[in-house]
């Protein structure tokens, strides 16, 4: 694991529901802010995005991050609209699309949501 994936790890604990389906969740989820993403302040936006989304998800149920499923996204996104800006809401949308993406390829989940 590289210099940046570390100091990720430690700065904040892996969401459950990344830590759940296994090691290699965890590591694909962490690769995606450190080698996926360059910039740092979209890296902390999109895991500020991501980091409630995965919460608002375990709040639903859903128990891993391969159960999530597009019903939780569509709701997750209705919320969002009620009380964000649409260009707020429009890049927490492609937060998640991105590190779905990211985990297909990975082949840690199927199918992007």
């Amino acid at each position: 694991m590289n210099e940046t994936a570390l100091a990720l790890r430690s700065a904040a604990p892996l969401p459950t529901l990344v830590i759940s389906p296994g090691e290699r969740a965890g590591i694909r989820f962490l690769e995606f802010f450190a080698s996926n993403i360059r910039n740092p302040n979209t890296r902390r936006a999109y895991a500020h995005a991501v980091g409630e989304f995965l919460t608002g998800c375990a709040q639903a149920g859903a128990g891993s991050i391969t159960n999530v499923q597009s019903l939780h996204v569509a709701t997750w996104i209705e919320l969002q609209t009620q009380t964000s800006s649409a260009p707020t809401v429009k890049q927490h949308l492609a937060a998640i699309r991105h590190l779905f993406d990211w985990l297909v390829t990975g082949q840690v989940v199927p199918h992007n949501r």
